[in-house]
């Protein structure tokens, strides 16, 4: 037995049929016809007239052979089977040979436990001189705060409409913004500066002369240093407000 090819003499379509039966049948138009018209066809189709007339199924018997010849049909299935299979962790590829994982990249042991290490200690540094500067900033501010009424020359009013505010910063306390309800003179704005170098000095240990004050008044606005002083009378607002803890 042996499957031929030829040509539907209707629509020129290819057909296959085994080389005993006398008959074959078109799988698209289903005209049946001699086979050895159909292989005739095939060798020779110029000038021959292809009709394309629909021609109705024949039931109960067949003219064409319905397995198509498939060259390496096992092989190709076997190599379908190879690929389905999941792949061995030794056969394994990337989707992207040339794409690098983290596992390319990865650090050695040694490498993360000292960056880990250096972070750590890194850290402890800074809060070793932090911590302490911390501490000795708010000793001082605490201790400076506690006597600060004495760098005024005279005691607040007792009137409602009369404050006195202050604002103390800076790693040395070297600042300081003083309010105060009252007017007051180029000469009790030096005379305030002094005192509080005075006070920092005597808390600190000793004077640095790097202290700036600013006072803020209804009228004016002082900026005292160890320069001199200025002063802005233009700017000048009620820049605190009256509140019952500052009087």
């Amino acid at each position: 037995m042996a499957t031929k090819q030829g040509m539907c003499r209707n629509c020129g379509s290819l057909v296959m049929f085994d080389d005993r039966d006398e008959l074959c049948e078109c799988v698209f138009c289903n005209c049946v016809f001699p086979s050895k018209e159909a292989a005739e066809l095939l060798a020779n189709p110029d000038g021959h007239e292809f009709k394309n007339e629909k021609f109705e199924k024949q039931e109960g018997s067949k003219h064409y052979y319905s397995n198509p010849v498939m060259p390496d049909v096992v092989e190709k299935a076997v190599q379908r089977d190879k690929v389905s299979k999941p792949l061995s962790d030794s056969t394994k590829l990337k989707a992207n040979e040339f794409e690098i994982s983290p596992n390319d990249v990865k650090a050695p042991k040694k490498l993360v436990i000292g960056m880990a290490a250096g972070s750590v200690a890194l850290v402890a540094i800074i809060l070793a001189i932090a911590i302490p500067l911390f501490i000795t900033r708010k000793s001082l501010t605490d201790s400076i705060t506690a006597d600060i009424n004495t760098i005024f020359d005279t005691p607040a009013s007792d009137s409602a409409e009369s404050y006195r505010q202050f604002n103390i910063y800076g790693l040395s306390c070297q600042y300081i913004k003083v309010g105060t309800s009252e007017d007051i003179t180029d000469d009790e704005a030096k005379a305030l500066y002094s005192n509080y170098t005075k006070l920092r000095a005597e808390k600190r240990g000793n004077d640095s002369g790097d202290v700036e004050m600013s006072i803020y008044t209804p009228d004016t606005i002082f900026l005292v240093t160890k320069d001199g002083l200025t002063k802005d009378v233009q700017q000048a607002v009620e820049i605190i407000e009256p509140t019952e803890t500052s009087k």
